[in-house]
């Protein structure tokens, strides 16, 4: 909205042409964010705390989790909140990449929001069934997967690129790229949802991923910078760069109230959105696999239940204390802000590398 505004104005006085830039825009988005998640978050906070319900505690989990039963969840609800009014602010709303990456986000957003409404209003810590869920989510992925692959203008925007080797470049036909496109939205949203287990454990990875995909999606888009690092170019794709901006804006707004010991829990309605939101993102601009790595923390929580899952029904025998694997760690001992702040440092290292995949071609 105020872009179109700027615009306009940049006829009567030159500086308004300062919002024609990405970085600008971006960090104006990340701002925005930021202060509307400070500003909304206690009012929210004491309107969760009204329901008088929390995030269903696992009696099996460490006994250290037994007192957070009571604080309040659904806070992404602030998340997605502060990241939609950033993006209708700052954002070029006549761009397709935007709305695809929005819609999908409140997608899930509602998917979690129904699951967390359950759990709190009706007092079913089971939520919304699996299978309801799943297909719900399965729906939106592939919708967005068909409507990328049918929209798509150039080639590069429906091939799959293999990190550090430039001349492997696998063209998609329709399947394989719906396919790839589902996967990895409703797998990195079931992701996030299964890494936030722990204090502020899951939304700065994401905000550390975010910006990264900021980055790429801002080279992607940019003709010579696209070039220069033999990255696919993908025209439109770096107003994402405010999307990726106000989502690390707002989740850094909302780790000030969900960092150890937490007043709220992201629940449901933030964990499934911000997942979708990220593999989208890196849908658009072909950096699948680069999220692989730089997400890697979701990935290994994922991969942690999904062994201890299959381990339990072939042998009857656990391979961690428990899973996902950041209770493993707590099990062993681990006081709760230690794991929180080595997976932290584990994010940032692994975002570090899948930064360094832009030169290393």
């Amino acid at each position: 909205m105020l872009l179109e505004l700027a615009r306009w104005l940049q006829g009567l006085e030159n500086f308004f042409s300062l919002f024609n830039y990405l970085t600008f825009r971006g960090i104006l988005a990340a701002l925005t964010s930021l202060f509307l998640s400070l500003w909304w978050g206690p009012a929210l906070i004491r309107r969760l705390a009204q329901y008088k319900g929390g995030q269903p505690i696992r009696q099996d989990g460490p006994q250290t989790h037994f007192s957070k039963a009571g604080t309040p969840t659904m806070g992404g609800a602030l998340i997605l909140i502060a990241v939609l009014a950033a993006v209708l602010l700052w954002g070029d709303l006549r761009n397709k990449y935007v709305w695809v990456v929005l819609a999908v986000m409140l997608a899930f957003g509602a998917i979690g929001w129904y699951d967390d409404w359950i759990k709190i209003v009706k007092r079913d810590p089971n939520g919304l069934k699996s299978r309801w869920k799943y297909l719900l989510q399965s729906l939106f992925g592939l919708a967005a997967g068909l409507f990328l692959f049918y929209s798509a203008d150039v080639p590069a925007a429906t091939t799959f690129y293999i990190p550090l080797f430039k001349a492997i470049a696998l063209p998609l036909v329709g399947v394989s790229f719906v396919a790839i496109a589902y996967f990895w939205i409703v797998g990195f949203s079931n992701a996030v949802n299964l890494t936030d287990g722990l204090d502020g454990l899951a939304i700065m990875p994401t905000v550390l991923v975010a910006c990264a995909l900021g980055v790429f999606a801002y080279a992607s888009g940019h003709a010579e910078f696209s070039e220069y690092l033999q990255i696919p170019r993908i025209p439109g794709a770096g107003e994402l760069v405010i999307i990726c901006a106000a989502i690390a804006g707002a989740g850094l707004g909302f780790l000030w109230f969900n960092t150890y010991p937490a007043m709220v829990f992201m629940g449901d309605i933030g964990a499934l959105a911000l997942g979708a939101a990220l593999g989208a993102i890196a849908v658009i601009v072909r950096q699948e696999l680069v999220l692989v790595i730089m997400g890697g923390i979701f990935v290994i929580e994922t991969l942690s239940v999904m062994i201890q899952v299959a381990s339990f029904k072939l042998t009857g025998r656990r391979v961690f204390r428990m899973a996902p694997i950041h209770h493993h760690f707590e099990l062993k001992g681990w006081p709760e802000p230690r794991v929180i702040v080595r997976f932290w440092i584990i994010s940032v290292i692994l975002v570090l590398v899948g930064l360094a995949t832009l030169k290393v071609r």
